[in-house]
Protein backbone atom coordinates (compact mmCIF):
# COMPACT_ATOMS: atom_id res chain seq x y z
CA UNK A 1 0.00 0.00 0.00
CA UNK A 2 1.34 3.19 -0.97
CA UNK A 3 1.33 6.80 1.18
CA UNK A 4 -1.21 8.24 -0.55
CA UNK A 5 -3.53 4.82 -0.05
CA UNK A 6 -2.30 4.75 3.66
CA UNK A 7 -3.76 8.64 3.97
CA UNK A 8 -6.80 7.56 2.77
CA UNK A 9 -7.67 4.46 4.76
CA UNK A 10 -10.23 4.09 7.49
CA UNK A 11 -9.18 4.72 10.83
CA UNK A 12 -10.36 1.08 12.27
CA UNK A 13 -8.09 -0.43 8.92
CA UNK A 14 -5.31 1.73 10.48
CA UNK A 15 -5.31 0.62 13.80
CA UNK A 16 -5.54 -3.52 12.46
CA UNK A 17 -2.39 -2.57 9.99
CA UNK A 18 -0.84 -1.45 13.40
CA UNK A 19 -1.49 -4.31 15.29
CA UNK A 20 -0.40 -6.83 12.88
CA UNK A 21 2.83 -4.22 12.51
CA UNK A 22 2.53 -3.54 8.88
CA UNK A 23 3.04 -0.38 9.37
CA UNK A 24 3.96 1.67 12.47
CA UNK A 25 2.64 4.46 14.23
CA UNK A 26 5.69 6.34 13.50
CA UNK A 27 5.42 5.81 9.98
CA UNK A 28 2.01 6.94 9.83
CA UNK A 29 2.25 10.43 11.75
CA UNK A 30 5.54 11.19 9.30
CA UNK A 31 2.87 10.24 6.12
CA UNK A 32 0.21 12.89 7.66
CA UNK A 33 2.74 15.80 8.42
CA UNK A 34 4.18 15.59 5.54
CA UNK A 35 0.77 16.13 4.32
CA UNK A 36 0.09 18.79 6.00
CA UNK A 37 3.26 20.55 5.22
CA UNK A 38 2.51 20.27 1.92
CA UNK A 39 -1.32 20.82 1.34
CA UNK A 40 -2.11 22.81 4.61
CA UNK A 41 -0.84 26.31 3.09
CA UNK A 42 -3.56 25.82 0.47
CA UNK A 43 -6.46 24.36 2.45
CA UNK A 44 -6.34 26.02 5.98
CA UNK A 45 -7.35 22.81 7.68
CA UNK A 46 -4.88 23.27 10.52
CA UNK A 47 -4.14 26.37 12.92
CA UNK A 48 -1.93 24.88 14.95
CA UNK A 49 0.10 21.61 13.88
CA UNK A 50 2.04 19.43 16.78
CA UNK A 51 4.47 17.86 14.88
CA UNK A 52 7.10 17.51 17.82
CA UNK A 53 4.54 16.03 20.54
CA UNK A 54 3.03 13.99 17.74
CA UNK A 55 6.46 12.36 16.65
CA UNK A 56 7.34 11.62 20.15
CA UNK A 57 4.01 9.75 20.77
CA UNK A 58 4.48 7.87 17.89
CA UNK A 59 7.90 7.00 18.89
CA UNK A 60 6.80 5.42 22.51
CA UNK A 61 3.65 4.29 20.70
CA UNK A 62 5.77 2.25 18.50
CA UNK A 63 8.30 1.01 20.75
CA UNK A 64 5.43 0.19 22.67
CA UNK A 65 4.44 -2.28 19.71
CA UNK A 66 7.06 -4.45 20.67
CA UNK A 67 6.49 -4.99 24.58
CA UNK A 68 2.74 -5.02 25.22
CA UNK A 69 -0.28 -7.07 23.61
CA UNK A 70 -2.40 -4.73 25.58
CA UNK A 71 -3.47 -2.21 23.01
CA UNK A 72 -6.55 0.50 23.23
CA UNK A 73 -8.35 0.63 20.39
CA UNK A 74 -7.14 3.35 17.82
CA UNK A 75 -3.63 2.81 19.33
CA UNK A 76 -1.40 4.91 16.94
CA UNK A 77 -3.84 6.38 14.45
CA UNK A 78 -2.94 10.01 14.18
CA UNK A 79 -6.18 12.18 14.65
CA UNK A 80 -7.13 15.95 14.99
CA UNK A 81 -8.46 18.28 17.31
CA UNK A 82 -10.41 21.03 16.78
CA UNK A 83 -9.25 24.51 18.19
CA UNK A 84 -12.53 25.25 20.58
CA UNK A 85 -11.35 22.25 22.55
CA UNK A 86 -8.49 22.23 24.90
CA UNK A 87 -5.37 20.13 24.13
CA UNK A 88 -3.05 20.78 27.36
CA UNK A 89 0.24 22.95 26.28
CA UNK A 90 -1.02 23.44 22.95
CA UNK A 91 -2.77 27.43 21.79
CA UNK A 92 -6.40 26.95 21.76
CA UNK A 93 -7.55 30.18 19.97
CA UNK A 94 -10.72 29.71 19.71
CA UNK A 95 -10.77 30.85 15.94
CA UNK A 96 -9.90 34.66 17.24
CA UNK A 97 -5.97 35.91 16.83
CA UNK A 98 -5.98 37.60 19.94
CA UNK A 99 -5.99 34.41 21.71
CA UNK A 100 -2.83 32.69 20.12
CA UNK A 101 -1.13 33.06 23.42
CA UNK A 102 -3.59 30.77 25.47
CA UNK A 103 -1.94 27.99 26.19
CA UNK A 104 -4.30 25.74 28.59
CA UNK A 105 -2.83 23.63 31.00
CA UNK A 106 -5.30 20.60 30.70
CA UNK A 107 -7.44 18.36 28.10
CA UNK A 108 -11.30 18.82 28.04
CA UNK A 109 -12.81 15.59 28.66
CA UNK A 110 -13.57 14.18 25.09
CA UNK A 111 -9.54 14.59 24.78
CA UNK A 112 -8.94 12.88 27.55
CA UNK A 113 -11.17 9.96 26.24
CA UNK A 114 -9.53 10.80 22.86
CA UNK A 115 -5.40 9.93 24.16
CA UNK A 116 -6.99 7.13 26.36
CA UNK A 117 -7.74 5.68 23.11
CA UNK A 118 -4.82 5.50 22.04
CA UNK A 119 -4.61 8.13 19.25
CA UNK A 120 -2.00 10.50 18.26
CA UNK A 121 -2.80 14.11 17.58
CA UNK A 122 -1.64 15.92 14.80
CA UNK A 123 -2.64 19.52 15.74
CA UNK A 124 -5.38 22.09 16.36
CA UNK A 125 -7.94 22.29 13.06
CA UNK A 126 -9.56 25.73 12.29
CA UNK A 127 -12.84 26.79 13.18
CA UNK A 128 -14.95 29.85 12.64
CA UNK A 129 -15.02 32.43 15.03
CA UNK A 130 -16.03 31.49 18.26
CA UNK A 131 -17.90 28.12 16.32
CA UNK A 132 -20.39 30.86 15.48
CA UNK A 133 -20.36 30.27 11.57
CA UNK A 134 -21.25 27.55 8.82
CA UNK A 135 -17.96 28.55 6.88
CA UNK A 136 -14.33 28.94 8.26
CA UNK A 137 -12.88 32.16 7.95
CA UNK A 138 -12.13 34.10 10.87
CA UNK A 139 -9.78 37.15 10.61
CA UNK A 140 -5.92 36.58 11.01
CA UNK A 141 -6.33 33.06 9.61
CA UNK A 142 -6.49 32.14 5.89
CA UNK A 143 -9.69 30.71 4.84
CA UNK A 144 -9.96 26.57 5.27
CA UNK A 145 -11.05 25.76 2.18
CA UNK A 146 -13.18 22.55 0.49
CA UNK A 147 -10.41 19.93 -0.93
CA UNK A 148 -13.47 18.65 -3.48
CA UNK A 149 -13.38 22.20 -4.89
CA UNK A 150 -10.45 24.67 -3.56
CA UNK A 151 -13.25 27.41 -4.36
CA UNK A 152 -15.56 26.43 -1.72
CA UNK A 153 -15.93 26.69 1.91
CA UNK A 154 -15.40 23.00 4.01
CA UNK A 155 -18.57 24.71 6.03
CA UNK A 156 -18.37 25.26 9.68
CA UNK A 157 -17.67 25.63 12.39
CA UNK A 158 -15.94 22.65 12.44
CA UNK A 159 -14.90 23.14 8.63
CA UNK A 160 -10.69 22.52 9.11
CA UNK A 161 -11.60 18.71 10.90
CA UNK A 162 -13.56 17.88 7.87
CA UNK A 163 -11.26 19.38 5.29
CA UNK A 164 -8.46 17.37 6.92
CA UNK A 165 -10.17 14.23 6.98
CA UNK A 166 -11.68 14.62 3.11
CA UNK A 167 -7.94 15.52 2.50
CA UNK A 168 -6.36 12.66 3.92
CA UNK A 169 -4.46 15.33 6.36
CA UNK A 170 -5.52 12.94 9.33
CA UNK A 171 -7.00 9.80 9.63
CA UNK A 172 -10.31 10.80 11.45
CA UNK A 173 -10.98 14.31 13.40
CA UNK A 174 -13.43 15.50 16.65
CA UNK A 175 -15.59 17.78 15.74
CA UNK A 176 -18.41 19.89 18.16
CA UNK A 177 -22.26 20.63 16.69
CA UNK A 178 -24.15 23.42 18.47
CA UNK A 179 -26.14 24.23 15.29
CA UNK A 180 -24.73 21.63 12.23
CA UNK A 181 -21.31 23.05 13.12
CA UNK A 182 -20.03 18.71 12.54
CA UNK A 183 -22.80 17.65 9.79
CA UNK A 184 -22.97 20.63 7.63
CA UNK A 185 -18.81 20.27 7.26
CA UNK A 186 -19.65 16.27 7.23
CA UNK A 187 -21.54 17.52 4.18
CA UNK A 188 -19.69 20.31 2.26
CA UNK A 189 -16.70 17.48 2.23
CA UNK A 190 -18.64 14.25 1.65
CA UNK A 191 -18.11 12.65 5.33
CA UNK A 192 -19.94 10.97 8.23
CA UNK A 193 -20.41 13.18 10.46
CA UNK A 194 -22.60 12.47 14.50
CA UNK A 195 -24.33 14.90 16.29
CA UNK A 196 -24.75 12.29 19.48
CA UNK A 197 -27.57 12.39 21.82
CA UNK A 198 -27.44 15.03 24.67
CA UNK A 199 -25.07 13.65 27.52
CA UNK A 200 -23.97 11.03 25.22
CA UNK A 201 -20.40 13.12 25.24
CA UNK A 202 -19.76 14.57 28.34
CA UNK A 203 -18.38 18.56 28.54
CA UNK A 204 -15.89 18.11 31.13
CA UNK A 205 -14.39 19.27 33.16
CA UNK A 206 -16.07 22.77 32.01
CA UNK A 207 -19.91 23.38 31.84
CA UNK A 208 -22.83 23.53 29.39
CA UNK A 209 -23.31 27.58 28.87
CA UNK A 210 -25.73 26.83 26.28
CA UNK A 211 -28.66 24.80 27.96
CA UNK A 212 -27.36 21.57 26.04
CA UNK A 213 -27.83 22.62 22.21
CA UNK A 214 -24.37 21.75 21.53
CA UNK A 215 -22.13 18.11 21.40
CA UNK A 216 -18.83 16.75 20.30
CA UNK A 217 -18.69 14.20 17.79
CA UNK A 218 -17.11 12.06 15.31
CA UNK A 219 -16.04 13.20 11.51
CA UNK A 220 -15.07 10.20 9.48
CA UNK A 221 -14.91 8.06 6.29
CA UNK A 222 -17.15 5.81 7.21
CA UNK A 223 -20.18 4.90 9.33
CA UNK A 224 -18.00 2.18 11.59
CA UNK A 225 -14.93 4.70 11.99
CA UNK A 226 -17.15 7.36 13.32
CA UNK A 227 -19.28 4.73 15.32
CA UNK A 228 -16.02 3.23 16.75
CA UNK A 229 -14.69 7.23 17.70
CA UNK A 230 -18.33 8.05 19.39
CA UNK A 231 -17.62 4.59 21.54
CA UNK A 232 -14.43 6.03 22.58
CA UNK A 233 -15.74 9.79 23.33
CA UNK A 234 -18.83 8.51 25.18
CA UNK A 235 -18.94 8.24 29.15
CA UNK A 236 -20.14 9.84 32.19
CA UNK A 237 -17.62 11.78 33.72
CA UNK A 238 -17.99 13.12 37.55
CA UNK A 239 -20.15 15.80 37.85
CA UNK A 240 -21.94 15.76 34.60
CA UNK A 241 -24.95 17.52 34.68
CA UNK A 242 -27.12 15.29 32.54
CA UNK A 243 -25.95 12.19 30.86
CA UNK A 244 -26.56 8.78 29.22
CA UNK A 245 -25.70 4.92 30.28
CA UNK A 246 -23.28 3.33 27.82
CA UNK A 247 -24.93 1.51 24.78
CA UNK A 248 -24.81 -1.78 24.76
CA UNK A 249 -23.60 -3.06 22.39
CA UNK A 250 -21.25 -0.43 21.07
CA UNK A 251 -22.32 1.70 18.55
CA UNK A 252 -19.10 -0.29 16.41
CA UNK A 253 -21.28 -3.33 16.43
CA UNK A 254 -24.38 -0.96 15.65
CA UNK A 255 -22.85 -0.33 12.19
CA UNK A 256 -22.10 -3.77 11.85
CA UNK A 257 -25.97 -5.00 12.13
CA UNK A 258 -28.32 -5.19 10.19
CA UNK A 259 -31.47 -2.87 11.23
CA UNK A 260 -34.80 -3.82 11.61
CA UNK A 261 -37.66 -2.39 9.65
CA UNK A 262 -38.24 1.12 10.19
CA UNK A 263 -40.81 3.94 9.91
CA UNK A 264 -38.56 6.53 7.84
CA UNK A 265 -40.11 10.33 7.71
CA UNK A 266 -38.63 12.18 5.34
CA UNK A 267 -39.01 16.52 4.14
CA UNK A 268 -37.36 18.21 1.02
CA UNK A 269 -37.36 21.39 3.46
CA UNK A 270 -38.24 22.81 6.30
CA UNK A 271 -41.32 24.85 7.91
CA UNK A 272 -41.25 28.24 7.70
CA UNK A 273 -37.84 28.74 6.41
CA UNK A 274 -38.69 26.99 2.93
CA UNK A 275 -37.41 24.35 0.53
CA UNK A 276 -33.56 22.68 -0.46
CA UNK A 277 -32.45 23.58 -3.67
CA UNK A 278 -32.93 20.69 -6.66
CA UNK A 279 -29.27 19.23 -5.46
CA UNK A 280 -30.30 18.62 -1.73
CA UNK A 281 -33.56 17.99 -2.69
CA UNK A 282 -32.23 15.12 -5.02
CA UNK A 283 -30.25 13.60 -2.53
CA UNK A 284 -32.93 13.35 -0.22
CA UNK A 285 -35.63 11.74 -2.85
CA UNK A 286 -32.49 9.32 -4.12
CA UNK A 287 -32.42 8.03 -0.59
CA UNK A 288 -35.26 7.58 0.25
CA UNK A 289 -36.14 5.26 -2.67
CA UNK A 290 -33.27 3.81 -1.48
CA UNK A 291 -34.48 2.96 1.88
CA UNK A 292 -37.91 2.09 0.39
CA UNK A 293 -35.84 -0.87 -2.28
CA UNK A 294 -34.10 -2.09 1.73
CA UNK A 295 -37.70 -2.34 2.84
CA UNK A 296 -38.50 0.09 4.60
CA UNK A 297 -41.57 2.19 5.51
CA UNK A 298 -41.43 5.31 4.20
CA UNK A 299 -44.01 8.62 4.25
CA UNK A 300 -43.32 12.47 3.05
CA UNK A 301 -44.21 14.45 6.68
CA UNK A 302 -42.09 16.47 8.82
CA UNK A 303 -42.54 18.26 11.64
CA UNK A 304 -43.61 22.26 11.76
CA UNK A 305 -40.03 24.27 13.13
CA UNK A 306 -42.06 27.58 13.31
CA UNK A 307 -42.10 28.32 17.15
CA UNK A 308 -37.98 26.78 17.22
CA UNK A 309 -36.69 29.42 15.31
CA UNK A 310 -36.66 32.65 17.76
CA UNK A 311 -36.08 31.22 20.84
CA UNK A 312 -33.21 28.66 19.51
CA UNK A 313 -31.33 32.14 18.19
CA UNK A 314 -31.58 33.72 21.25
CA UNK A 315 -29.74 30.70 23.29
CA UNK A 316 -27.21 30.10 20.15
CA UNK A 317 -26.44 34.05 20.05
CA UNK A 318 -25.65 33.94 23.49
CA UNK A 319 -22.48 32.18 23.22
CA UNK A 320 -20.84 35.23 22.09
CA UNK A 321 -20.95 37.19 24.97
CA UNK A 322 -20.76 34.48 27.16
CA UNK A 323 -16.83 34.09 25.34
CA UNK A 324 -15.97 37.03 27.51
CA UNK A 325 -14.07 38.66 24.40
CA UNK A 326 -14.12 42.34 23.82
CA UNK A 327 -16.50 43.72 20.57
CA UNK A 328 -13.74 45.43 19.13
CA UNK A 329 -11.39 42.32 18.52
CA UNK A 330 -14.86 40.39 17.00
CA UNK A 331 -15.76 39.85 13.18
CA UNK A 332 -18.64 41.89 12.21
CA UNK A 333 -21.45 39.58 12.52
CA UNK A 334 -20.23 38.47 16.11
CA UNK A 335 -20.10 41.88 17.32
CA UNK A 336 -23.55 42.38 15.79
CA UNK A 337 -24.37 39.30 17.75
CA UNK A 338 -23.23 40.60 20.63
CA UNK A 339 -25.15 43.99 20.58
CA UNK A 340 -28.17 42.33 20.00
CA UNK A 341 -27.90 40.13 22.93
CA UNK A 342 -30.44 40.76 25.54
CA UNK A 343 -30.55 40.03 29.52
CA UNK A 344 -30.73 37.24 31.41
CA UNK A 345 -34.54 36.64 31.67
CA UNK A 346 -34.09 36.89 27.78
CA UNK A 347 -32.03 34.01 27.77
CA UNK A 348 -33.50 32.15 30.47
CA UNK A 349 -37.23 32.42 28.60
CA UNK A 350 -35.60 31.66 25.46
CA UNK A 351 -34.42 28.07 27.05
CA UNK A 352 -38.16 27.55 28.70
CA UNK A 353 -39.26 28.38 24.84
CA UNK A 354 -36.63 26.43 23.41
CA UNK A 355 -38.13 23.18 25.39
CA UNK A 356 -41.67 23.55 25.02
CA UNK A 357 -41.31 23.33 20.97
CA UNK A 358 -38.38 21.52 21.92
CA UNK A 359 -41.13 18.65 23.11
CA UNK A 360 -43.89 19.01 20.70
CA UNK A 361 -41.07 18.07 18.46
CA UNK A 362 -39.80 15.12 19.87
CA UNK A 363 -43.62 14.03 20.22
CA UNK A 364 -43.55 13.40 16.32
CA UNK A 365 -41.06 10.67 16.93
CA UNK A 366 -43.76 8.42 18.56
CA UNK A 367 -44.55 7.08 14.97
CA UNK A 368 -41.36 7.75 13.39
CA UNK A 369 -38.04 5.34 13.65
CA UNK A 370 -36.12 7.78 11.68
CA UNK A 371 -36.62 11.46 10.02
CA UNK A 372 -34.56 11.83 6.82
CA UNK A 373 -33.76 15.70 5.55
CA UNK A 374 -31.04 17.84 3.92
CA UNK A 375 -28.22 18.68 5.94
CA UNK A 376 -28.70 22.28 4.60
CA UNK A 377 -30.75 24.12 2.14
CA UNK A 378 -28.33 24.98 -0.40
CA UNK A 379 -25.12 23.36 -1.75
CA UNK A 380 -21.74 24.56 -0.06
CA UNK A 381 -21.39 28.52 -0.66
CA UNK A 382 -17.86 30.23 -2.10
CA UNK A 383 -14.99 31.80 -0.18
CA UNK A 384 -16.08 35.57 0.76
CA UNK A 385 -19.45 34.94 -0.90
CA UNK A 386 -21.35 36.79 1.91
CA UNK A 387 -18.05 38.85 2.67
CA UNK A 388 -20.13 42.31 1.43
CA UNK A 389 -23.24 41.64 2.85
CA UNK A 390 -24.05 43.55 6.01
CA UNK A 391 -24.47 41.39 9.25
CA UNK A 392 -27.72 41.39 9.58
CA UNK A 393 -28.30 40.10 5.75
CA UNK A 394 -25.47 37.33 6.41
CA UNK A 395 -26.63 36.28 10.12
CA UNK A 396 -30.29 35.48 7.72
CA UNK A 397 -28.36 33.86 5.12
CA UNK A 398 -26.67 31.36 7.54
CA UNK A 399 -30.31 30.79 9.16
CA UNK A 400 -31.80 29.92 5.74
CA UNK A 401 -29.32 27.99 4.46
CA UNK A 402 -28.14 25.20 8.04
CA UNK A 403 -32.17 25.41 8.69
CA UNK A 404 -32.82 21.84 8.81
CA UNK A 405 -29.82 21.38 11.16
CA UNK A 406 -30.61 23.16 14.76
CA UNK A 407 -33.79 21.09 15.51
CA UNK A 408 -31.45 17.95 16.40
CA UNK A 409 -29.69 20.55 18.44
CA UNK A 410 -32.90 22.21 20.46
CA UNK A 411 -34.42 18.55 21.06
CA UNK A 412 -30.96 16.75 22.11
CA UNK A 413 -31.70 14.30 19.44
CA UNK A 414 -28.67 12.18 17.60
CA UNK A 415 -28.64 13.15 14.19
CA UNK A 416 -25.64 11.77 11.58
CA UNK A 417 -25.23 13.45 7.72
CA UNK A 418 -23.81 11.29 5.16
CA UNK A 419 -23.04 11.42 1.85
CA UNK A 420 -24.98 10.15 -0.97
CA UNK A 421 -23.19 12.13 -4.25
CA UNK A 422 -22.36 14.99 -6.17
CA UNK A 423 -23.71 17.91 -7.04
CA UNK A 424 -22.41 20.15 -10.71
CA UNK A 425 -19.62 21.76 -9.16
CA UNK A 426 -18.41 18.30 -7.76
CA UNK A 427 -19.30 19.32 -4.61
CA UNK A 428 -20.61 16.52 -2.30
CA UNK A 429 -24.21 16.44 -2.11
CA UNK A 430 -25.45 14.76 1.70
CA UNK A 431 -28.42 13.82 3.73
CA UNK A 432 -29.38 14.00 7.19
CA UNK A 433 -31.17 11.54 9.17
CA UNK A 434 -31.92 12.67 12.59
CA UNK A 435 -33.27 9.99 15.60
CA UNK A 436 -35.20 9.14 18.43
CA UNK A 437 -33.94 10.46 21.88
CA UNK A 438 -30.70 8.07 22.78
CA UNK A 439 -31.09 6.18 19.23
CA UNK A 440 -27.56 6.88 17.86
CA UNK A 441 -27.30 2.73 17.45
CA UNK A 442 -30.62 2.79 14.80
CA UNK A 443 -28.93 6.07 12.91
CA UNK A 444 -25.47 4.29 12.55
CA UNK A 445 -27.16 0.89 11.48
CA UNK A 446 -29.41 2.79 8.87
CA UNK A 447 -26.41 4.80 7.64
CA UNK A 448 -24.50 1.95 7.44
CA UNK A 449 -27.13 0.06 5.49
CA UNK A 450 -27.34 2.89 2.99
CA UNK A 451 -22.88 3.07 2.99
CA UNK A 452 -22.94 -0.20 2.39
CA UNK A 453 -26.24 -0.44 -0.86
CA UNK A 454 -24.45 3.36 -2.17
CA UNK A 455 -20.29 2.75 -1.19
CA UNK A 456 -18.67 6.32 -0.88
CA UNK A 457 -15.17 5.47 0.42
CA UNK A 458 -13.22 4.96 -3.05
CA UNK A 459 -14.08 8.79 -3.79
CA UNK A 460 -11.25 11.40 -3.41
CA UNK A 461 -10.43 14.53 -3.98
CA UNK A 462 -8.52 15.16 -7.25
CA UNK A 463 -6.50 18.09 -4.94
CA UNK A 464 -5.47 15.53 -2.06
CA UNK A 465 -4.03 12.92 -4.61
CA UNK A 466 -2.10 15.39 -6.66
CA UNK A 467 1.27 14.31 -5.44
Amino acid sequence: MNETDLAFTPALELAQLIRRRDVSPLELVEIYLERIQRLNPQLGSYFTVTAQLAIADAKTKTELLNTTSELPPFFGVPISIKDLNTVAGVPCTYGSPALLNNIPEFDDGVVTRIKQAGFIILGKTATSELGSFPYTEPTGFPPARNPWNLEYTPGGSSGGAAAAVAAGLCAIAQGSDGGGSIRGPAACCGLVGIKPARGRVSKAPVGDRLAGISANGPIARTVADAAALLDAMSGYITGDPYWLPDPEPSFLAAAQAQPPKLRIAFGTGVLPLGVADANCQQGVLQTVKLLEQLGHQVVEKSPDFSGLVEPFQVVWQSGVAASGLPPEILQPVNRWLLARTGSVADYIQAVYKMQIVARQIVAFFDDVDVLVLPVYLHSPIRIGEWAALSPEDTFQQIVNWVAPCPVANATGQPAIALPVGFDSHGLPISVQLIGKPAAEATLISLAAQIEAANPWIQHRPDFAISD
